[in-house]
């Protein structure tokens, strides 16, 4: 049997060799995901349903029909791009490096275009309502409805998962990068069936890497999203963020994590939660779960291995 670290080392070689094959394209010669729809409910923060494009990638046992065993699987949250252009652009939610890192731990991943991306993108249910003057803010900043909006995208995957024969339905595994992130922390405190664990990569909202590297707008009202949903979580979460992360700065992050671990203490909820301070990653740390993997790996695999997940 082919040891851990090796194992580590064939899916890390990418990241070793140079950041050019990182890219969110699906290249033709890589690993194809199934494409399905699943329809997200109009709802408060949108006027009409929307059929929502799910990428999936079952790990190798269950694609090629090697296994009657149902896959544990990684229901995972893209972030959110800050062009009206650049959302419309989006079509492949994860990066194939992170899918392989998954597939090495025996779960396979599922990955939604949400409302607000690619085709649908003419409507957009998770703006917040935050407005970027050169280096100011200003609005409402509603990063609540920014959360809601995508969790609620997310529990249509959840559910559809549900009807699902191939899926082990009480081995769900939250995951989310940036805005979903966000949602991760949200959706955890919803304590949907099934789900046994969360984890957070540099998540959060309302940052300006550009005209306000390092400072987010009204970054209290993210503490306030992420401590609202300390108050139910009822499973284990870990939370990684980078030293020079342009989106948030170095120190946001740990004061929200502080609250949130105050703000489950005080409800009682006793379920753990972890932050891990990376080091700097690249010109920006927001990059961290693409090209910091060599960084988090050791930590995401510990973690895993003490929940036994």
């Amino acid at each position: 049997m082919m040891s851990r670290s090796i194992q580590i080392l064939m899916f890390l070689l990418p990241v070793l060799v140079g950041n050019a094959t990182l890219a969110q394209g699906i290249n033709s010669n890589d690993i194809k995901p199934e494409i399905v729809t699943v329809q997200v409910k109009a709802f408060e923060h949108s006027s009409t349903d929307v059929e929502m494009p799910v990428l999936i990638y079952k790990i190798s046992s269950v694609n090629n029909s090697q296994s009657k065993e149902p896959s544990p699987v990684v229901i995972f949250s893209h972030g959110r791009p800050g062009s009206l252009a650049a959302r419309a652009a989006q079509k492949n939610p994860i990066n194939l490096n992170i899918v392989r890192y998954w597939h090495s731990r025996g779960y396979s991943v599922v990955a939604a275009v949400r409302p607000g991306y690619g085709d649908n993108a003419a409507e957009d249910p998770e703006d917040s309502g935050a407005k970027w003057t050169g280096d100011t803010c200003s609005g409402s900043a509603d990063f609540q409805k920014t959360a809601n909006a995508a969790t609620h995208a997310v529990k249509s995957v959840h559910t559809w998962l549900n009807s699902q024969e191939w899926v082990k339905k009480d081995q769900l595994l939250l995951v989310g990068q940036s805005v979903g992130g966000l949602t991760t922390v949200n959706a955890c405190g919803l304590n949907w069936s099934g789900v046994i664990g969360c984890i957070n990569f540099v998540g959060g909202s309302g940052g300006n890497p550009t005209a306000s590297p390092g400072k987010s707008c009204q970054p209290e009202r993210v503490s306030e999203v992420m401590s609202n949903a300390a108050k139910t979580t009822q499973v284990p979460s870990l939370w990684l963020y980078s030293a020079n992360d342009k989106y948030w700065g170095e120190d946001q992050p740990k004061q929200w994590f502080k609250a949130y671990q105050e703000t489950a203490k005080a409800a009682g909820q006793k379920a753990e939660s972890e932050f891990y301070a990376a080091p700097a990653v690249g010109a920006n740390g927001h990059s961290l779960q693409v090209n910091g993997m060599p960084h988090w790996t050791p930590v995401v695999n510990k973690w895993l291995d003490q929940n036994r997940y």
